[in-house]
């Protein structure tokens, strides 16, 4: 296969152990800065360039998209889409996982269990905005953060007011929620890869710390998953259509919830703390869904011709060239 990795940079943990993991099975692969991708756009005439050069018959794109180049990133993604490259993480897909108000509500649309949340943008709805998540602490928290950034912890009404009017005052969108006490600063990353679990770890927030981010100071080990929180991670991943996604989990009375799903989880933490080759599975999960996708055109197209043959029998038939 011809796979292009999206990413900023080469030398990042994950880039090269995906880089690795692909040439050890035989691939070609190529990494590309996003930022440098500029495309042409036409009727039934895509075309996308790098440093000078025309990118074409990639089978497989890998997105490593930081949070900051998401609209960029996500359109020449898009690009590659078009022209007919295989993607785990679809562009619209890497979208709606950023988004966590809009993630959070598919979620909640199907069913999947997760922290009470609620968001609202008049001042003077705050009071009744907190009454309707109930009494503190809670969780007031960026949008669009990432990696543990932009996330806080009010342990008081008044600490929540506080917070709430200094994100409003920059204009930033956020969303409130309740703290999850029994989770006692431990949090479940799964990894999916294809509707499958191929690796789970527990984090555990440092002293000190309610947020249990290997970026912010946590610790990991591995864990053995329930069958009722692989499904619900698997179920996260599909709500929001990624192939590949770094699922959190809580563990709460009334059972697992969602925390959120990230489109371009880390390596480096997970496959150091379970020794999961998890990058070899990603190149695995490649392999695979390009040879369905060249089955299924193989199919597509001997039926055509099959669809064609008859056709052109029954024109004979009906012009007296030949028998029914």
């Amino acid at each position: 296969m011809k796979i292009a990795i999206l990413s900023r940079n080469s030398k990042l943990y994950s880039t090269q152990r995906l880089v690795e993991a692909a040439r050890a099975r035989g691939h070609s692969v190529r990494v590309l800065d996003p930022l440098r991708c500029y495309m042409r756009i036409a009727p039934n005439d895509v075309e996308l360039h790098y440093k000078g050069r025309e990118l074409a018959d990639y089978d497989a794109v890998l997105p490593r998209i930081g949070a900051s180049v998401s609209k960029y990133g996500t359109a020449v993604l898009r690009q590659f889409e078009m022209m007919g490259a295989f993607t785990p993480n679809p562009s619209d897909a890497i979208l709606r996982s950023r988004d966590k108000l809009r993630a959070h509500q598919l979620f909640a649309r199907e069913g999947i269990a997760l922290p009470i949340t609620v968001y609202g943008d008049n001042p003077d709805d705050t009071s009744d905005l907190l009454a309707m998540l109930g009494p503190p602490p809670y969780i007031v928290k960026l949008v669009e953060g990432t990696q543990g950034s932009g996330v806080i912890l009010a342990e008081k009404v008044s600490a929540a007011r506080s917070v709430i009017e200094a994100f409003r005052g920059l204009y930033a969108n956020f969303l409130v929620q309740e703290f999850i006490t029994e989770a006692e600063g431990c949090d479940l990353r799964c990894f999916v890869v294809g509707g499958k679990v191929v690796a789970a770890m527990q984090r555990r927030a440092a002293s000190g710390e309610f947020r249990a981010n290997i970026h912010r100071g946590g610790q990991a080990h591995p864990v053995e998953l329930t069958a009722e929180e692989k499904a619900l991670a698997i179920r996260a991943c599909r709500t929001v259509g990624l192939g590949i996604g770094g699922v959190d989990l809580l563990r709460s009375r009334r059972g697992p919830l969602v925390l959120e799903v990230n489109s371009t989880p880390g390596l480096e933490g997970i496959e150091g703390a379970t020794g999961v080759d998890v990058a070899g599975a990603i190149v695995r999960h490649l392999e695979s869904s390009v040879r369905k996708r060249r089955e299924q055109a193989d199919e597509r197209r001997q039926a055509e011709r099959a669809r064609n043959g008859r056709a052109a029998r029954a024109a004979a038939v009906s012009r007296g060239l030949t028998r029914p």
